[in-house]
């Protein structure tokens, strides 16, 4: 076995895993549009491959947790199929599953977050949870830490959703989920929402249907495997190293 998924677990094979584990990685998705050609369950899928290649790189100290597969999405519930959970309701969650974690002997947690909107409420739960429960609660969006591989190759002044990135990602880590025959670039109308961005001085909610007429922004048409590959394996080096270095510093207090 290269990594501890516990989903593919007996429980005989999860003590023993045990044995060696002190780090469970939790998936966190959203159900959710991504324009014309990404299925909808795309966040969820990115980070749980992810976790399982950083599990491997992280073997046999970390084991894969259950992937949390709806996230906080208000903003694009007028797309259709899209599901939403309300903060309080993935907070909820995710402490369940680490109150459960931890009676088996996990002391470190890592939500691994494939979804933006996801981002906010995770920073909530890991300063309410970590005292709360007594455990190390850290957060990181999937791919964020790759930001020489960013640079290098996306180029479009918007993006971050169904985009250039997010497809390349997919291409190379769950190619089933691109339509490939329907790659769109987003189709951006002026708004409010320019003045809510993450970058403006403001910040504040706007629905996804403000900003992009066919749920996406950047150019999907640009995406490769290639971009994906160098964006998630820059990705994984880092969450790797710091992971360990975090561990490492745990245990020797």
């Amino acid at each position: 076995m290269n990594a501890y998924v516990l989903a593919e677990m007996t429980y005989p094979e999860v003590e023993e895993a045990l044995t060696t584990t002190d780090l469970a990685i939790i998936p966190v998705g959203a159900h959710e549009q991504h324009g014309p050609h990404l299925t909808e369950n795309c966040d969820g899928m990115l980070a749980e491959r992810m976790a399982i290649r950083l599990a491997e790189r992280l073997y046999p100290q970390a084991l894969v947790a259950p992937t949390i597969s709806m996230g906080v999405s208000s903003h694009h519930m007028n797309f259709a199929g899209t599901i939403a959970l309300q903060p309080s309701t993935l907070i909820s969650i995710i402490h369940d599953m680490v109150f459960s974690l931890k009676q088996h002997g996990i002391n470190h947690f890592l939500l691994l977050n494939g979804h933006g909107g996801n981002q906010s409420t995770l920073s909530v739960a890991s300063t309410e949870l970590s005292q709360k429960l007594g455990v190390n609660l850290y957060y990181a969006k999937t791919t964020a830490s790759a930001k020489k591989a960013i640079k290098r190759n996306i180029h479009s002044p918007l993006f971050g959703h169904s985009c250039e990135r997010e497809v390349s990602e997919a291409l190379y880590l769950a190619p089933t989920i691109v339509r490939t025959g329907k790659l769109e670039k987003g189709t951006i109308q002026e708004g409010g929402w320019r003045n809510l961005r993450p970058t403006s001085p403001v910040q504040g909610f706007y629905t996804y249907d403000e900003m992009t007429v066919n749920g996406c922004i950047g150019d999907a048409t640009k995406a490769n495997e290639a971009i994906g590959k160098e964006i998630v394996e820059e990705a994984l080096d880092n969450l790797e190293q710091t992971l360990k270095e975090l561990i490492s510093m745990a245990v020797k207090a």
